[in-house]
């Protein structure tokens, strides 16, 4: 089958190599040559674990190339995947200007049938207004050529992106044009062998799945931060009732784990544009509101802590900080607590030496000449001088450290732990301090 994406993102290259994976045509296109030029010579513009060699795979095999000539792209899909960025317009919507103009460009140049694919996160109604472009365009040229537009919404995470498109726990497909979910069902069929996951419904019902399915794991989050924040003062430990409540099979145990605050690209985008949505319907969602507002507290819940030890003037103090990914497995900082805490220890005057495994790169180029922060190139390094540790994101090569090497390299011998990594019995027979999230008990 013949595939085009529109993208080349997190979103748009994962999906285009793994439908090449399947024996598919696909061509990747983006309007940002310098991202093509790096996929043409082997390399990936993003970090994705994995990506790369399902990329070098297909591109060797034929089967995945690029280009920024959206003609061609245009020409070679009968599936036309559109899955370029939504970023937040100012009052908290999707931006669907990047959207709408794939869908212009699909319009514009295509000469027969399209199934036109909505793979970008979008809100409730987006569909029709790609409809409507598409249709807009080949009325300007008097074109009756046929097309269909479909909502398949992705259900990726950063750091195991290729993993979850190749095993999906679900495929949502949302299309009222038969031609086009029997070619959805086709592309899909590789990848669902064993047993039926592929759902097919009506396209707002699909649109409105991809935002409630992020906020409820936002909600998750936020709520058990806020039992964390409680716990704390009420000297019980928040880990131990994650294991309490997790047993439970109507909570499960996914997403319960107390911490600094859920940053990306996906939670407080998508959260904020569904509160948008909602009061767009004279419909406030409240749930959401707080949601959001636990979760901009809870990214200053570390500062606070730090404070709380040495003081609201950091002037002269210096800080190990490991972590700025907004999580593990990714160089994404888009909202990352770590952006939070470094601007708000900067502005006490405290100076910062960071480490983190594969986002100081971009850390770089978001904080540019900062003269407060240095970078170090292993955890160890980054603890010199400092007078404490602050752990932001839980890459694996922080859970296993030499406590006796921190305690022996820190001016003060303490830690603050934003990902609750250790057992704080651990910690403080290594004679350490220990203030990690929600963990109010002193002894066990």
């Amino acid at each position: 089958m013949k595939v085009s994406v529109v993208g080349t993102g997190y979103v748009g290259l994962v999906t285009g190599a793994c439908l090449a994976e399947m024996g598919n045509d696909v061509l990747c296109l983006d309007v940002d040559p310098n991202k093509i030029r790096i996929l043409e010579e082997g390399g990936i513009p993003i970090h994705e674990p994995g990506l790369d060699v399902v990329v070098a795979r297909n591109v060797k095999a034929g089967r995945l190339s690029f280009t920024t000539d959206v003609a061609k792209a245009v020409d070679h899909g009968t599936i036309q995947f559109i899955a370029v960025g939504t970023p937040p317009d100012e009052d908290g919507s999707a931006d669907l200007q990047y959207v709408l103009a794939a869908a212009r460009n699909i319009g514009r140049l295509m000469t027969d049938y399209k199934v036109i694919v909505d793979k970008s996160t979008v809100p409730v109604g987006t569909a029709d207004k790609v409809r409507a472009a598409v249709a807009d365009e080949l009325a300007k040229r008097g074109s009756d050529a046929r097309f269909a537009v479909v909502s398949n919404p992705e259900f990726l995470k950063e750091g195991a992106a290729v993993d979850d498109f190749m095993r999906p726990d679900r495929i949502v497909v949302g299309a009222d044009d038969e031609q086009a979910i029997l070619l959805m069902r086709a592309l899909y069929a590789p990848f669902q062998r064993n047993h039926e996951r592929l759902i097919v419904m009506d396209v707002r019902s699909a649109e409105l799945t991809k935002y409630a399915a992020n906020a409820m794991l936002a909600t998750r989050i936020s709520f058990m931060n806020e039992l964390a924040l409680l716990a704390e003062k009420m000297g019980a430990d928040i880990e131990q009732v994650r294991v309490g409540i997790g047993s439970d099979p109507r909570i499960g145990t996914h997403f319960l784990y107390a911490g600094c605050g859920y940053g990306g690209s996906c939670f407080p985008k998508d959260v904020k544009a569904l509160i948008k949505t909602g009061s767009g319907e004279g419909q406030d969602l409240l749930v959401l509101q707080a949601v959001e507002a636990a979760n901009d507290r809870q990214k200053l819940v570390l500062v606070d802590k730090i404070t709380q030890r040495f003081g609201n003037d950091l002037n002269g103090k210096h800080f190990a900080l490991w972590g700025l990914a907004f999580k593990p497995n990714t160089d994404d900082m888009r909202e990352a607590t770590s952006r939070v805490v470094l601007a708000e220890l900067f502005k006490r005057g405290a100076t910062v030496t960071a480490y983190d495994p594969v986002a100081m790169a971009e850390a770089k180029r978001i904080f540019g000449d900062e003269p407060g922060l240095k970078y170090a190139d292993s955890p160890n390094a980054a603890l010199e001088g400092a007078d404490a540790l602050v752990i932001v994101t839980e890459w694996k090569e922080f859970r296993s450290p030499d406590f006796e090497r921190i305690k022996n390299t820190l001016k003060s011998p303490v830690i603050f732990d934003g990902r609750n990594l250790y057992d704080p019995r651990l910690v403080k027979a290594a004679g350490l301090d220990y203030d990690a999230i929600g963990r109010g008990v002193k002894s066990v």
